[in-house]
């Protein structure tokens, strides 16, 4: 079953992602790596979801913005790849960040739900390496921030 398939049979979509002319770039590839910036839970341009987690952000609310996250690098992956996720060979690396409210120490809870979906779509090529940090203030005020590094064949 093809990758496609797997987010098709999930109940999920990859969103269509246009490059824009930035400071950085939405992916970078160097060989056979491609790194795909840090995505937000943003749905068709807006936060799905704001503010810190758990104060305003549930950890449930917040570990379906990680599952968010995941699509939205898998929409750049997509465009990397010319359309053909089943180029990827291996998942490296996941690098999760989480707003966290005062006292709230639990970001891998959150950044769990992002490698739990790429462990589903990849199956044994999706194991990867990860972090999973919390911090003070992500972008458009999201809960969540999502980065991943990919091994691609040409």
């Amino acid at each position: 079953m093809s990758i496609y398939d797997r987010i098709k049979e999930a109940g999920l979509s990859l969103p269509v992602h246009t490059p824009v002319r930035a400071a950085f770039k939405p992916f970078n590839r160097h060989g056979n790596l491609l790194v795909i910036s840090g995505q937000l839970p943003v749905r068709d341009g807006k936060a799905q979801w704001t503010g810190s987690v758990p104060e305003v952000v549930s950890v449930e609310d917040a570990r379906s913005a990680a599952r968010l996250c995941v699509l939205n690098v898998l929409g750049w992956a997509h465009l990397a790849t010319d359309g053909h996720l089943e180029r990827i060979s291996n998942v490296l690396k996941v690098g999760g960040y989480v707003v966290t409210s005062a006292g709230f120490a639990d970001a891998p809870t959150i950044i769990n739900a992002a490698s739990e979906l790429i462990n589903q779509l990849f199956g044994e090529r999706g194991e990867h390496a990860r972090i999973a940090i919390g911090v003070a203030s992500l972008p458009m005020n999201a809960p969540v921030e999502v980065e991943a590094t990919f091994v691609v064949e040409d």
